[in-house]
């Protein structure tokens, strides 16, 4: 699979088990922020850490949305025609940037920081799927999308009601409980049920 989005729009803290496993609130909207499409890469493919820039790499596995046609001002009705299908997704983050920075632009936007695959998925049910993530083959992540507290419909609306999204535009849609640091040689497996595993290590 390849993917030409214009945008990768990301949903922080949108897993309830997540959000008791940090202690915070859950949010009455969903918080967003975007990846430059220059993050993507693909099953296989490196991860390249910033040597020199960042010194606390974590892994998030996340569900991805495919964006199939231009769309604005979709309701959550509707929503569900408009989507090409799902993948799996890992939202690599320089934690130590990000807690510098107090914003997440340039903790989440290196090169090669968004792998997405397997392949891109339709005809499943969004809202209940096991998600899971092994590094070096140790489980870390493992939790349910039907934990998210905003679903994927809701959270398609909700992106298009502010800005145009296009045709292969990628909604990464909040990571669960277990995040981790990651290092040089590492082994990233994002496993999501019904859609398969991404791979990728770090060099």
């Amino acid at each position: 699979m390849k993917l030409n989005p214009s945008k990768i729009i990301c949903v922080g803290l949108n897993y309830k088990d997540h959000a008791a496993e940090l202690k915070m609130d859950l949010p009455k909207n969903p918080i967003i922020f975007l990846k430059p499409p220059t993050t993507i890469i693909y099953d296989g493919d490196s991860i390249v850490y910033p040597i020199g820039q960042a010194n606390e790499l974590h892994y998030e596995a996340e569900l991805a949305i495919v964006i199939k046609d231009k769309i604005k001002n979709v309701s959550e009705l509707d929503a569900q025609k408009y989507i090409l299908g799902y993948c799996c997704a890992n939202d690599v983050t320089a934690r130590d940037i990000q807690k510098a920075d107090g914003q997440w632009t340039r903790a989440k936007s290196f090169d090669t920081f968004c792998p997405i695959g397997p392949k891109i998925v339709s005809g499943i049910d969004p809202n209940n799927l096991a998600i899971k993530l092994y590094l070096n083959d140790e489980l870390k992540q493992s939790s349910n999308t039907s934990q998210m507290i905003f679903k994927p419909a809701y959270l398609v609306s909700f992106i298009s009601n502010i800005m145009t999204l296009l045709p292969e535009d990628v909604i990464i849609t909040g990571t669960p409980p277990g995040v981790g640091s990651i290092k040089k040689g590492d082994k990233i497996v994002v496993e999501i049920e019904g859609i398969g595993r991404l791979q990728n290590r770090v060099v």
